[in-house]
């Protein structure tokens, strides 16, 4: 929650009949971004100052349209990774990339959570890589804190991380509806289409 708006609602105290004030609006510039999925969306506010070079690059994916018809295709659960000594839960997707006019941009170098401060907690979205250093499109929110994925966690040996860049602000619901999808191994049966990522402004909508 924006500290403004905590603030205000730490000190109102309110009378009888009497409105609360409204709360400040986040700056226009501040960037989130809406994952619109079948299962419904997913609002991630993104870490533009703190992870500036992965946010440029997820919002060149997102700019050029190319997480239209993408999809979360890769669950992560407990129970699916028993090879692995450190478990962890995610979602994976990305984009389209049978599109005719899809192209990789250049592979990024990671910005590691030591470098931004960030870390995976509950709602975080970060940046899939194979190597280090290799991260385009593919992305992943986790699923309760993953301390693990943090640069010096043990789920890659090579000790890097991930590139945490977002957190969700609204729709974990939806995350955890997709998690929990029908999976062979990891690959999820029928995966779930991303239909579109847009950037939108301000707080999202309450109801």
């Amino acid at each position: 929650m924006n500290l403004a708006i905590s603030a205000c609602l730490l000190i109102w105290g309110g009378g009888m009949g009497t409105a609360p004030p409204a709360p400040s609006p986040l700056p226009a510039d501040t960037v989130h971004v809406e994952i619109v999925t079948e299962l419904g969306s997913i609002r991630v506010f993104l870490e533009e100052e703190r992870a500036p070079r992965t946010v440029a690059n997820f919002l060149a994916y997102v700019d050029g349209g190319h997480y239209e018809n993408g999809s979360f295709y890769r669950t992560v659960t407990m129970e699916n990774q028993p090879d692995d000594s450190v478990r962890i839960e995610v979602i994976q997707g990305g984009a389209d990339t049978l599109r005719a006019d899809f192209r990789h941009r250049p592979p990024i170098p990671i910005e590691t959570t030591t470098e931004t401060g960030l870390r995976h907690r509950d709602g975080t979205i970060s940046m899939a890589r194979r190597e280090p250093h290799s991260a385009t499109h593919m992305f992943f929110i986790t699923i309760g804190d993953q301390p693990e994925l943090d640069h010096g966690g043990a789920r890659n040996p090579d000790g890097y991380g991930f590139a945490a860049f977002g957190h969700v602000v609204e729709g974990m619901d939806v995350v955890r509806r997709i998690q929990a999808r029908p999976a062979e191994g990891q690959s999820l049966v029928e995966p779930v289409g991303i239909l579109d990522i847009r950037r939108v402004q301000g707080e999202p909508e309450r109801h």
